[in-house]
């Protein structure tokens, strides 16, 4: 079983999946456009271009996303799309990159479950948790 992230954006969807791609060194697998899809005459001309559904394949996970219609897009709260890095220093690199025109809500610092870890909203919205685990001890939860 796996849990796959769909990310919602108010039209911004295309720069955000390519962002993404190239951040996470992530492929495209998919970056259809509402104007191509059979319901593309049922859309208001200026969503024809706007992204009906994206996928990025990162390594084997997988992260999908799509814009909204206007009515029915809401900034993200309550959740976070979490990455581990193997490294404090891809940990700072992603966090750094995230946090270009967007909102850092806790600074990238160690904590006692992490070499590095922080909280940021990127410039599309997007809430993120960066983090570079230490390891446990046997027992521990993580």
């Amino acid at each position: 079983m796996n849990f796959i992230p769909y990310l919602g954006f108010p039209g911004s969807c295309r720069d955000a999946f390519t962002f993404y791609a190239g951040l996470f060194g992530g492929r495209l697998t998919s970056m259809v456009s509402y104007g191509e899809t059979p319901m593309a005459d049922d859309m208001p001309a200026e969503m024809r271009d706007w992204i009906a559904h994206a996928s990025i394949d990162l390594d084997g996970a997988v992260l999908m996303g799509g814009d909204c219609g206007p009515d029915q897009y809401a900034t993200p709260t309550g959740m976070s799309v979490n990455f581990v890095t193997q490294t404090p220093e891809e940990a700072e690199r992603l966090f750094a990159a995230l946090g270009e025109g967007g909102e850092v809500c806790m600074a990238m610092e160690e904590t006692f479950w992490a070499h590095r870890f922080g909280v940021v909203t990127d410039r599309f919205g997007t809430p993120w948790m960066i983090n570079c685990f230490k390891p446990m001890d046997e027992g521990d939860c993580g």
